[in-house]
C-alpha cells in the first residue's frame, strides 16, 4: 500500500492518458511531431536568451495590456523608479557595495579611501540628477497620485473611461520619468566600474568581478525572471524533446504561454499574441494524451513504475 502511494504520483508524471493502442498510428505520429516541435521551440527560445546574456523581460512586462497587465508591470524591477529616486536607499545600497568590494578584492587602506571617494562622488551625482530634473519629478509624482485616484474611482464606479484616462496618464508618466531613470542607471553602471577600477588587475583576476546588482523590493521581479526564464525554457524544451515527464513539462509550458497570452490579450492589442494561445492549447493536448509515452522516455518510466502497482495473484 505504501509503495503504491509513493509510485502513483510518478506514474501520473509520466502519463495518464489513453493506452497507445487506442490512438491511430497517424495520430501517434502527429503527437510525436507536435511534441518535438514544441520542445525545440522552447529550447531554442531559452538558448537564445541564455546566449544573449543580457536578455531582459522588462520591455515585455511594461507593454502588457491584457487583464494581467497590472500584475506584469509590477513585476518589473523598480517599475515606478521609487527605489532609484530615493537618495537614502541608494546610499545604503552603494555603501553596502563599497564595503563588499573592499572585502572581495582585499583592498588596502589607500584603495579603501579611493572606494569611499567614488561612493561620495556617485551620491553627489545622484543628487545633481534629481535637482536638475526637479520639475519633471514633481509632475511625475502628481501623475502617479492621479493614476492611483483614477484606479480607485474606476473600481468604485465601474467606469471604463476612467481606466482609459489612467492609461493615458501612465504613458505620459513613463515618458516623463524614463530619461531621468536612464541617467540614474548610467550612474549606477559608472559607480560599479569606478569601484572595480580601484582593484588591481591581479585582484580582479584572482577574485573575479563583483557586480553591483540591484536590491530586491518584492519576491518576484525581473531581477529574478531574467535569470531563470532561459533555463526554464530550455528545461521544458529538453523534457518535451526527450518525452520525459511530459505531462508536467507540458502543463508548465501551457501555464507560461497562457500567462503571456493574457498579458497581450488580442481584443486589446490585436492578434499578435494568438500563437502563444495556439501553443498553449497544443501543450494541453500533449499533457492530456501522455504524448511522452510515444517514442519518448516516459514509455520506459511508465512501464517500470507500473509493475510494482500491478496486483499479483496470491
Amino acid at each position: 500500500m505504501s509503495l503504491s502511494v509513493f509510485l502513483t504520483p510518478l506514474r501520473l508524471a509520466t502519463g495518464w492518458g489513453p493506452h497507445p493502442r487506442l490512438l491511430s498510428g497517424i495520430g501517434v505520429v502527429m503527437l510525436i511531431l507536435m511534441r518535438l516541435t514544441l520542445g525545440w521551440h522552447f529550447f531554442s527560445e531559452g538558448h537564445e536568451k541564455w546566449r544573449q546574456g543580457d536578455w531582459d523581460a522588462a520591455p515585455f512586462f511594461l507593454n502588457a495590456r491584457g487583464p494581467l497587465a497590472v500584475q506584469f508591470r509590477q513585476m518589473v524591477w523598480d517599475y515606478d523608479g521609487s527605489l532609484r529616486l530615493d537618495v537614502d536607499k541608494t546610499k545604503q545600497h552603494f555603501a553596502v557595495y563599497r564595503d563588499k568590494v573592499a572585502k572581495h578584492y582585499g583592498f588596502d587602506e589607500a584603495q579603501k579611501r579611493q572606494a569611499q571617494a567614488n561612493y561620495a562622488k556617485s551620491i553627489e551625482g545622484l543628487e545633481f540628477i534629481l535637482a536638475s530634473n526637479a520639475t519633471d519629478l514633481e509632475e511625475y509624482e502628481l501623475g502617479r497620485k492621479r493614476i492611483q485616484d483614477l484606479k480607485r474611482e474606476s473600481m468604485r464606479e465601474g467606469v471604463p473611461s476612467l481606466a482609459g484616462q489612467a492609461e493615458t496618464i501612465r504613458t505620459e508618466w513613463r515618458l516623463k520619468i524614463t530619461p531621468v531613470l536612464r541617467e540614474i542607471d548610467a550612474l549606477w553602471a559608472s559607480y560599479q566600474q569606478a569601484q572595480t577600477l580601484v582593484a588591481t588587475t591581479s585582484q580582479v583576476a584572482d577574485n573575479g568581478e563583483l557586480k553591483l546588482g540591484v536590491p530586491r523590493n518584492q519576491f518576484m521581479d525581473t531581477s529574478v525572471v531574467n535569470r531563470w526564464i532561459p533555463y526554464f525554457d530550455m528545461t521544458i524544451g529538453i523534457c518535451l524533446v526527450l518525452g520525459l515527464f511530459t505531462p508536467i513539462a507540458s502543463l508548465a509550458g501551457a501555464a507560461f504561454l497562457g500567462s503571456v497570452f493574457l498579458s497581450q490579450f488580442p481584443p486589446v492589442t490585436g492578434l499578435g499574441s494568438s500563437y502563444q494561445l495556439i501553443e498553449c492549447m497544443a501543450c494541453l493536448v500533449l499533457a492530456g494524451t501522455a504524448a511522452g509515452r510515444f517514442a519518448g522516455l516516459d514509455f520506459f518510466f511508465h512501464a517500470w513504475l507500473r509493475k510494482p502497482l500491478t496486483p499479483t495473484a496470491e
